[in-house]
């Protein structure tokens, strides 16, 4: 054998490994997801055979039927599509403002610098890791003083609140690397502060748009804490329905429908990752290289 023909056969051979690697790997982790999808189409009969990692004998929809029908809060039992939408009504308005008010932030903390920006960006970049706990009861204070406690409007002002130091850090970051020349030729043409941030910034910010849309949504779509602090009975979220039904136990506990549960709750997130998932990592690397 020639020496190419060693090296394109040593480059076979390690392409082959790697990649049967990672299909290891790949197929160990969406292995709970397998078993959750499965044991959603089971009945409970075959459930008691013990054996996870089979295929339905006998597929059936009807665990998802029940989960979708069948969610607890309180002493109170009704469907859990209910609360599926209050997770939309809550998530959608939160992502919105968030994005948009993070979008203008970083716009004015690197084209319309001032006094002190740097000091700003610093404590909101210091709010992005202020845990969750520690605003629990002055976030209760807030909101019962705004008349807004136990209720999805509540929720919305704790995400968007909590979301916005996020939402800036893209932007800025995003922002940073947009030609400063072009905001300074606008402004001598007499574009006004919103006409430059409409109609030169906001078109260009597709990709960071992207990035921030993701992260705001899964993020807001998977809190358990804040959605069990802040909001009661009808106006719970997503999780906290989810967490009363895997939770109650009354009679044979039926795994089929907590499984169906639990996919119903994570088909948003999943769904979104599949659809613009290559995108959130175009945008991610968008604004780390400034020229």
């Amino acid at each position: 054998m020639t020496n190419q023909e060693v090296k394109a056969s040593s480059s076979r051979f390690w392409r082959v490994l790697i990649y049967t690697t990672l299909i290891v790997f790949a197929a160990f982790y969406l292995l709970p997801l397998f078993v959750m999808l499965i044991t959603s189409f089971k009945d409970l009969e075959e459930l008691r055979q013990g054996n996870m990692l089979s295929l339905p004998q006998n597929w059936t929809i009807a665990a998802w039927i029940k989960a979708w029908g069948s969610a607890c809060i309180g002493l109170t039992c009704e469907g859990i599509n209910g609360y599926f939408w209050n997770s939309i009504k809550m998530v959608v308005p939160s992502v919105l403002i968030s994005t948009l008010l993070g979008a203008i932030n970083g716009y004015v903390l690197t084209k319309w610098r001032f006094k002190g920006d740097r000091w700003v960006f610093a404590l909101m970049l210091f709010g992005c890791f202020i845990p969750f706990q520690i605003v629990l009861i002055p976030m209760s204070q807030i909101l019962g003083n705004l008349g807004l406690a136990g209720t999805t409007t509540g929720l919305v002002l704790v995400h968007v609140t909590y979301g916005i130091g996020f939402a800036t850090l893209f932007f800025r970051n995003y922002y940073a690397a947009f030609p400063t020349e072009l905001v300074k030729a606008a402004m001598i043409d007499g574009a006004s502060f919103l006409g430059i941030f409409w109609r030169i910034l906001l078109p260009s910010s597709g990709p960071i748009i992207v990035v921030t849309v993701i992260w705001q949504f899964t993020n807001i779509w998977n809190d358990f804490l804040f959605g069990a602090s802040f909001a009661a009975g009808e106006s719970a979220p997503m999780t906290v329905a989810l967490n009363n039904l895997v939770s109650s136990s009354t009679g044979v506990k039926e795994y089929n429908v907590d499984m169906a549960a639990a996919m119903i709750a994570a088909l948003p997130t999943l769904l979104v990752y599949i659809v613009a998932g290559r995108y959130f990592v175009r945008g991610l690397m968008a604004g780390s290289v400034k020229g």
